[in-house]
């Protein structure tokens, strides 16, 4: 599907398609969004996506609003609408389809291996967006410096996420990153 040619229609069947793949929500697809936006439709930049990654992380409500910020940089709020929906629509319709067989198969032993069997997919969709994030967002030693000391303080303590975050934003303002 050309961009060029109904950029609307290219973001409802991405995101419509993307939502089916999205195991762990919306920001477990961070790597291909990052992929089609960036590389593929040359719809914004790196720094563009790291920009509304932030954003949608930064406002309240549920984290695939950059699905609503990437539709709105490529065709306003007609394409924030669309992306949106395409990213909530597919998969509601098929959480209520599997909601309803799950249902019925409560003595079966399938429901519980697929769960066991997804977390370690979303582990890694979210491992991998993490690293998308921290490859376009800033390309310089002291960055990745952050980055791994976050990373490391992250997994070896109980910090709070939010210290970490405005650590890391006074060091941006400061403009050591």
């Amino acid at each position: 599907m050309d961009s060029d040619l109904n950029p609307i229609l290219t973001l409802a069947w991405t995101f419509g398609l993307m939502s089916l793949f999205a195991v762990g929500g919306a920001n477990a697809a961070i790597p291909e969004m990052h992929r089609v936006a960036v590389e593929v439709h040359h719809w914004m930049t790196d720094k563009q996506f790291a920009d509304v990654f932030a954003i949608s992380q930064m406002s309240p409500g549920p984290n695939v609003l950059i699905v609503t910020l990437v539709g709105y940089s490529v065709a306003g709020v007609a394409g924030a609408l669309l992306a949106t929906l395409a990213m909530c629509g597919s998969t509601a319709v098929v959480a209520y389809y599997v909601s309803r067989l799950l249902a019925r198969s409560t003595q079966s032993r399938w429901p519980a291996i697929i769960q066991t069997a997804l977390v370690p997919l979303s582990i890694g969709l979210m491992g991998a967006s993490g690293l998308i994030l921290a490859v376009t967002s800033n390309r310089t030693w002291a960055a990745a410096l952050v980055i791994v000391a976050t990373a490391a303080l992250a997994l070896a303590t109980r910090l709070n996420p939010f210290w970490m975050l405005l650590a890391g934003g006074c060091l941006g303002f400061a403009g050591v990153i």
